[in-house]
């Protein structure tokens, strides 16, 4: 697959701008309630670039992997040090065992569907899953779930509270991002509010459980994402995902800062505006966009 799936063959120059943008993109959204996925279909559409295709979006993602795995460092290495505990001595109350067994089951339903997905979809790429009219409509449903959850969430549990079963319950919200608009991040966030979880830990174990997830996504496809002779090869790849980590970094940053004080009302408000952006403008195409 090349860089772009777009019109044509493309410059270096022209693949390399292509993928700054791209990788802007995917950090601002990646991490944000906002759907990365649709944000990396909608955009170049937009920009007429084409659709970028499921693998680009995937090894993009990397750079994002890259930035949460920097900033949660600590975190991550207390979870493998709660883990190792909790094998020696039995320790599995411990809230970084707790945690870590947590990340595991809530990667199994999403890596399960992935499988699923590359088994019995082998088309998916053009399935009317990626449509623009699919991708608007799931985005205006998850904003007004995300709004409901804010209502009702009781907002006490913090990390240190966190169950398996927790893990089970927003793993499986996790693998409703397998649909475009959705958002991994969202949908998430939304399933731990209902949970009675604080925003910030909510984000917060957002970040970590989907860590796995991302990874392997990105790992599967980045052999085909460059494999391809045509449109810049690996320079414009790794130059995507450079930037995706670097904007990823401060997209996480600045998200833990603004739900201290802040409610997701915010991102309700722009998901029913980009859903609603997308029926208006791009009315009667309910179709995936071919890629060429």
């Amino acid at each position: 697959m090349p860089f772009l799936a777009t019109t044509g063959s493309l410059s270096l120059g022209e693949a390399c701008w292509h993928a700054i943008v791209l990788g802007i993109v995917q950090g601002l959204t990646e991490f944000l309630p906002i759907s990365s996925t649709a944000h990396l279909k909608v955009v170049p559409v937009l920009l007429g670039w084409g659709d970028p295709g499921i693998a680009l979006t995937a090894v993009i993602q990397l750079g994002s992997i890259v930035a949460v795995v920097a900033y949660f460092r600590r975190d991550l290495m207390a979870v493998i040090a709660g883990i190792g505990r909790a094998f020696r001595h039995g320790q599995w109350r411990d809230p970084s065992a707790r945690l870590g067994v947590a990340i595991a089951l809530g990667t199994v339903p999403i890596l399960l569907g992935g499988l699923a997905v590359k088994k019995f979809i082998p088309d998916y790429d053009n399935s009317p899953l990626r449509s623009l009219t699919s991708i608007a409509v799931v985005s205006i449903l998850m904003a007004l779930l995300l709004g409901l959850a804010e209502v009702v969430g009781r907002r006490r549990r913090v990390l240190e509270d966190v169950l398996p079963r927790d893990g089970v319950l927003v793993g499986v919200a996790q693998l409703l991002a397998i649909v475009p608009g959705v958002s991994r991040s969202g949908s998430t966030l939304t399933a731990s509010l209902f949970d009675g979880w604080q925003r910030p830990a909510a984000a917060r174990f957002s970040f970590l459980l989907g860590i796995p997830a991302i990874t392997l996504a990105g790992i599967v496809e980045l052999k085909d994402a460059v494999s391809a002779p045509s449109n810049g090869g690996w320079i414009p790849t790794l130059l995507g995902v450079v930037v995706a980590a670097i904007v990823s970094w401060l997209a996480i940053a600045w998200l833990l800062r603004f739900l201290q004080h802040n409610s997701t009302w915010v991102f309700v408000g722009y998901r029913l505006l980009f859903g609603l952006a997308i029926l208006i403008w791009f009315r009667g195409l309910d179709a995936p966009l071919p890629h060429s």
